[in-house]
């Protein structure tokens, strides 16, 4: 295994560990340990926690262990203003731009999510979720946008599935889904931004919970 999917895992199982809790904000990632108790050299671990920054989730400080992030309140209702932008651009772009192909991604993300919703893991859930959302992003075929969005929703991954968690309520995110994917198959624009704005505001409305 080379060194850059080796490090892409470590930052997936640290940021697994982040959303669990067992990484908690403000708490040191101390390389050499946490390497030693995956198995692994220093040099991926170096290079998973510097992913991880770049999403925001983990602050960098010279000569000593990074810490996992704690943003305010104040910056991450700015972060979840800018993420609400990019996913009603998203789909609005999308309902004009996505091929057959695209929809089908998007609906097949749906229909998965639909047959694990009551037994899945609670974080299995959540990154099916995301996908939803990365899909639309995707579909809007404009690639500065999708990265944007990508980066955004890495910032928001733990105040995102926080929420979630507490905002549990399988009718509601699947009926949700369910109006933004029928919207776009209508290329109806109105239809889809009101159901990205409505899961974006019961993010907003909950963010106070877990920050």
């Amino acid at each position: 295994m080379t060194e850059t999917p080796l490090a892409e895992n470590i930052a997936n199982q640290l940021r697994r560990d982040i959303l669990r809790g067992k990484l908690r904000p403000g708490a040191p990632i101390k390389e050499r340990d946490n390497a030693a108790e995956m198995g692994v050299s220093r040099t991926p671990m170096r290079e998973a926690i510097r992913i991880l920054a770049k999403e925001g989730l983990v602050n960098l400080r010279p000569s000593r262990s990074p810490l996992v992030a704690e943003p305010s309140l104040k910056e991450v209702m700015d972060a979840i203003d800018v993420l609400t932008a990019l996913e009603v651009l998203s789909g609005k772009l999308a309902c004009r731009n996505a091929t057959e192909a695209d929809l089908e991604d998007i609906r097949s993300i749906h229909a998965h999510m639909a047959r694990i919703y009551d037994d899945a893991d609670s974080l299995d859930l959540f990154e099916v979720d995301m996908s939803f959302h990365r899909a639309i992003a995707r579909a809007s075929h404009n690639a500065l946008l999708a990265e944007s969005h990508q980066a955004y929703l890495a910032r928001l991954w733990r105040v995102r599935y926080l929420t979630a968690s507490l905002r549990h309520n399988r009718a509601r995110v699947l009926n949700q889904h369910g109006a933004i994917l029928e919207g776009l198959h209508q290329r109806d624009v109105d239809k889809v931004t009101a159901g990205i704005g409505l899961q974006l505001e019961g993010l907003a409305q909950s963010v106070t919970q877990v920050v």
